[in-house]
C-alpha cells in the first residue's frame, strides 16, 4: 500500500492550489500512483466544484495535524449524516444547493439556522498571509452539540473589504485569496472542539456591483471556478459525504510521504518527528518560504513540479533508489569500518 498526504496550505498565496480548486489535477495525478491520497478542503475546493480523486480521503486541516502526530486515527466510511448550519435567513440558493446535493450525489443531510450568527471576517497580516477573526463558534458548537450528526458543512458569508475582493479578481493570481486564512481558523476551531469533520463553504461576502464584476470579468483559469459558481456549498457537501471520521483505521505509521508547496507548518513538524519524507515542489511557491536545506536536508525530496513529484512517488512505490533513475549515476558507496 501507497499512501500520501498532500497539502496546499490556506491564506499564504501558494502558487498552485491557493486559489480555487486549481491544485486538483495535480492531486488527480497523484492518486493514480498511489492507493490512498490523504488531502484536506482546500486542495480540491472549487465553490460549487469538486472533482477530488475517488481514492482520496477529504480530512479538515486540524484533524490532518492531529494525525499526522499520532494523535487520532482515520475510519474510513461508506457515508456521512451531514449538517449544514448557516446564518438567519436560510437563503434560497443554499437550499437548492443542498437539494441538488441530495438529488445527484444522495447525501443524508438536515440544515439548521444558528440562533448566535457566526461573524467571519478575512484580511492580511504584516507578511501578506490571509487571516482574520471568527465570531461566534463556540455558540455553534454548543448548539450543534445537541444533533445528532457525523460532518458538519458551515454555509456563512465572509466580510472582506471591497478593494481586496475586485483586486484579488483582478491580480491574474498574483495576490492571496483573502478568503481562505480566515475559514482555516474557523474550521479548526470548530473542528477541535467537535472531533468531527468540518469544512466551512467557501463563500465571499460580496454586494451586487461586486458580484457582477466577478461574474463578468475574464479572470485567471485559477480562480473561474469561483466566477461561474453561484452558492460555492456543494463542494463541501461532496467532501464531507465520505470524509473519514476519527476512529480505529488508517494511522500516521501507514504515510508514506507527504507532498508539499515550498512552505513549513505544523504537518511538516509532525512528518519529520514521524520520519516521513516530505516532497517539496520548488515552483508551487508561496509566501512563507522556508529554507529547507539548511534545517532538515535529510527528510526533504525536491521535485520540480508535480509530475516530476508524482514520479518520485511512483519509484518509491515500485521500491527504486532515486538515484539509479537519474544521470549521471554516481559510483557504488563503499562503507569505511574504523
Amino acid at each position: 500500500m501507497m499512501n500520501v498526504v498532500m497539502i496546499i496550505p490556506t491564506g499564504i498565496g501558494c502558487e498552485i492550489g491557493g486559489h480555487a480548486g486549481d491544485a486538483t489535477p495535480s492531486a488527480r495525478l497523484l492518486s493514480s500512483v498511489c492507493d490512498k491520497l490523504i488531502l484536506h478542503p482546500n486542495v480540491v475546493n472549487a465553490s460549487d466544484i469538486n472533482e477530488m480523486p475517488e481514492n482520496s480521503l477529504y480530512v479538515e486541516g486540524s484533524i490532518l495535524d492531529r494525525f499526522l502526530e499520532g494523535k487520532i486515527e482515520l475510519q474510513e466510511v461508506k457515508k456521512n449524516k451531514i449538517l449544514v448550519v448557516v446564518n438567519k435567513p436560510i437563503l434560497n440558493e443554499t437550499i437548492n444547493a443542498v437539494s441538488a446535493a441530495r438529488a445527484t450525489l444522495g447525501i443524508d443531510v438536515t440544515m439548521l439556522e444558528l440562533k448566535t450568527p457566526l461573524r467571519m471576517t478575512g484580511y492580511f497580516d504584516s507578511v501578506g498571509k490571509a487571516v482574520g477573526d471568527v465570531v461566534g463558534w463556540k455558540a455553534l458548537v454548543e448548539q450543534v452539540s445537541k444533533y445528532e450528526f457525523d460532518a458538519l458543512a458551515i454555509a456563512t458569508l465572509i466580510d472582506v473589504e471591497p478593494e481586496f475582493q475586485t483586486s484579488y479578481f483582478q491580480s491574474n493570481g498574483k495576490m492571496v485569496n483573502p478568503w481562505g486564512g480566515v475559514e482555516a481558523i474557523a474550521s479548526k476551531a470548530i473542528a477541535n472542539e467537535l472531533n468531527k469533520p468540518v469544512a466551512h463553504a467557501p463563500i465571499e461576502g460580496t454586494n451586487q456591483e461586486i458580484q457582477r464584476t466577478i461574474f463578468h470579468t475574464l479572470c485567471d483559469p485559477r480562480m473561474a471556478a469561483e466566477s461561474i459558481s453561484n452558492c460555492y456549498l456543494y463542494c463541501v457537501l461532496k467532501g464531507l459525504h465520505k470524509a473519514p471520521r476519527i476512529g480505529k483505521g488508517l494511522s500516521v505509521n501507514d504515510v508514506d510521504v507527504m507532498v508539499s508547496p515550498k512552505c513549513w507548518e505544523r504537518p511538516h513538524d509532525a512528518c519529520k518527528k514521524a520520519g516521513i519524507p516530505i516532497i517539496v515542489v520548488s515552483e508551487n511557491t508561496t509566501v512563507c518560504e522556508y529554507p529547507y536545506g539548511v534545517h532538515y536536508p535529510n527528510i526533504i525530496i525536491w521535485a520540480k513540479n508535480y509530475l516530476e513529484a508524482a514520479g518520485i512517488v511512483a519509484a518509491m512505490e515500485a521500491g527504486i533508489s532515486l538515484d539509479s533513475v537519474r544521470r549521471p549515476l554516481k559510483y557504488t558507496e563503499i562503507e569505511q569500518d574504523g
